[in-house]
């Protein structure tokens, strides 16, 4: 008998498309109300957050915690 694995429902998706798809959704303006990083605050663009995200793991867990409960709703 073998285990069922949990659903990992971030399996597939890019950061770059977690961004992207929040962007499109809420704008950057309430990004970076809902998450308060400069990459969102201050001239925003895809390349630069992500550049940023890359590197830091607490940002990137709270894009994908908001993506998590934006897409569970």
């Amino acid at each position: 008998m073998t285990e069922q694995q949990p659903v990992d429902i971030l399996h597939g998706i890019t950061l770059k498309m977690m961004v992207t798809e929040l962007v499109t959704e809420f704008g950057w303006e309430e990004l970076g109300r809902r998450i308060e990083i400069r990459c969102f605050t201050q001239n925003p663009s895809i390349a630069s957050s992500l550049k940023f995200l890359r590197r830091t793991l607490w940002a990137r867990d709270k894009v994908e915690e908001l993506y998590l409960r934006w897409k569970l709703e």
